[in-house]
């Protein structure tokens, strides 16, 4: 049995989520349904991270096993079976015992506010056309990183065992007129980035202070974060892989 994972990017606008869900469209479902045609065998694939409904990802991964050999047009064939939203970007070969989930090391997420009416941004980002203070949003994304329990930023419902994630890099850009929240961590909760983005907001635009954000991350309450931002402005960027785990798989174009 040989085992590979595959790289898609998609637009999540006509999804329940990407993860597989009973009597739901996903992303997961479409891509499954692909390999199953292609290979005439039944596909059942492993995700490597979850996105909500209406979250894009520009990366993502899947794993999946099969004996059947793939085609030299695999990747030509299952981008004409798949929908114009979603795209499979490579393929590559990995031990049997490697896992789409569980070997990656970290991942980056952004989120994009614009400022200005733009119809091309619609299901790109979040149209936010109100006076933020850049410097208290840039305070406050520098201040997640000093912190490991996101309890606060965690949507209910989880069943997630532990709330501790290692926030790498968070940031904030402004190119133009856009308003761009950079995010990497080991792993994230269910919401988190969207609730993190929300709760920044409230600080930017004056209605949090710092020691209330402060305050409101070391209750471990999510009432306390505002989860209220569009999923269209989130992106799923990058999931990172240990250096030589993914071996490239070669295709007739």
């Amino acid at each position: 049995m040989n085992r590979y994972f595959i790289e898609v990017a998609y637009k999540g606008a006509q999804y329940s989520g990407f993860q597989v869900q009973e009597n739901a469209h996903t992303v997961q479902a479409e891509v499954d349904r692909a390999l199953s045609l292609l290979l005439r065998e039944k596909i059942e694939s492993t995700g490597s991270s979850r996105t909500d409904a209406g979250v894009n990802a520009r990366q993502n991964f899947l794993h999946f096993d099969t004996d059947v050999p793939l085609h030299p047009q695999f990747l030509y064939k299952i981008n004409a079976i798949l929908p114009a939203d979603v795209v499979l970007k490579g393929v590559y070969r990995v031990p049997e015992d490697a896992n789409s989930r569980f070997a990656a090391l970290g991942r980056s997420y952004e989120y994009t506010l614009y400022t200005h009416k733009d119809p091309f941004m619609q299901d790109r980002g979040y149209f936010f056309p109100y006076k933020l203070d850049i410097e208290a949003l840039q305070e406050a994304a520098g201040i997640i990183r000093e912190y490991s329990d996101f309890t606060t930023f965690s949507k209910r419902n989880t069943q997630v065992r532990t709330f501790i994630c290692a926030i790498e890099e968070s940031f904030w850009t402004v190119e133009g007129e856009r308003i761009i929240y950079n995010v990497t961590a080991n792993r994230f909760l269910r919401g988190m980035v969207r609730g993190l983005v929300g709760t920044m907001l409230r600080v930017g635009r004056g209605k949090l202070t710092i020691p209330e954000f402060r305050a409101a991350i070391e209750s471990r309450d999510c009432t306390r974060a505002d989860f209220a931002v569009p999923p269209q402005g989130l992106f799923l960027m990058t999931v990172r892989y240990p250096e030589g785990l993914l071996e490239p798989v070669s295709f007739i174009r």
